[in-house]
């Protein structure tokens, strides 16, 4: 079985050989957040929603790293635009989760 490190620089070969693929920016922007590397793992995050706009996974994904990196504004933000997908692709498991991040969101912003 592979180490965190060795799917990753898979994933980076991969992304380095075809960068416009979304699939494999994604893949890699997952595999580092996994790895405990939130920030590269926007980077590449982003570049996917770019190329499709209306990926609700990667959308929730940028919305972890954000909180990883403690910026609750852009974790609303992408939150927000998941909630918005979810309900449009009609994913009932993701939408609930989103609506609860939300809510916790809402919790914590009003105890400060």
């Amino acid at each position: 079985m592979e180490s965190m490190q060795e799917r990753i620089a898979g994933y980076r070969a991969k992304v380095e050989g075809n960068p416009d693929n979304e699939l494999l920016r994604f893949s890699l922007g997952k595999a580092l957040y996994d790895a405990g590397q939130p920030g590269e793992a926007e980077e590449h995050l982003k570049v996917a929603l770019e190329k499709k706009p209306d990926w609700m996974v990667v959308t929730m994904l940028l919305a972890q790293c954000a909180l990883k990196r403690e910026d609750r504004a852009a974790a609303r933000g992408y939150y927000e635009h998941a909630l918005e997908l979810a309900v449009k692709q009609k994913h009932e498991g993701p939408e609930a989760e989103i609506r609860a991040a939300l809510q916790l969101l809402d919790i914590e912003d009003n105890k400060n």
